[in-house]
């Protein structure tokens, strides 16, 4: 299909979100597989080794909802991360039976490594737009995602259809404990 075609096709879609966010979010993918290639766990390897690396250290149960990550997959992960010399588990002080984990200090230079690479690809996915809009873009879209985080649809989709169908916004949920 020639660049016009395509964009010819694309444009009936330009105002809708959904269309925007999955080309937005399937470039980003695609950056970050290539980048993030030879990490344990891929993507989600990088959300974890990132988040030991530069967020007190958390428990694996609580790393994994933070993350959204099935706690059987976060298990899985922090093993092979783990077993890269990326991090370690430490016994928690306040609960010896839940595992910390933290980046070891070959886990703290990687995510400085990779940190770098993937501000240039974002800056590189993020071109069509002038230098000012970037950081405003970048601003909006976190402001959407703490209120899509506060909101939880994950949480109960039934119920925010349900809202939303009736008219109204709805009311933040509750928090899930962690």
């Amino acid at each position: 299909m020639s660049e016009v075609t395509a964009a010819s096709a694309a444009a009936p879609l330009a105002d809708d979100l959904g269309w925007g966010l999955g080309v937005l979010f399937r470039a980003y993918l695609k950056t970050l597989d290539t980048l993030l290639g030879d990490l344990p766990g891929g993507v989600r390897g990088w959300q974890v080794l990132s988040a030991a690396a530069t967020t007190e250290a958390s428990g694996q149960g609580a790393l994994a909802a933070r993350l959204g990550i099935d706690r059987t997959v976060m298990t899985y992960l922090v093993d092979d991360l783990e077993r890269a010399g990326l991090v370690q588990r430490h016994p928690d002080p306040a609960d010896r039976r839940h595992k910390r984990v933290v980046a070891t200090e070959l886990g703290r230079r990687t995510v400085v490594a990779h940190r770098k690479r993937l501000a240039e690809a974002e800056e590189h996915l993020l071109t069509p737009l002038p230098a000012a809009d970037r950081g405003r873009f970048r601003h909006l879209l976190a402001a959407l995602a703490q209120h899509a985080d506060r909101h939880d649809p994950v949480r109960d989709t039934c119920q925010i259809v349900t809202e939303v169908a009736a008219g109204h916004e709805s009311p933040p949920a509750p928090r899930r404990r962690r």
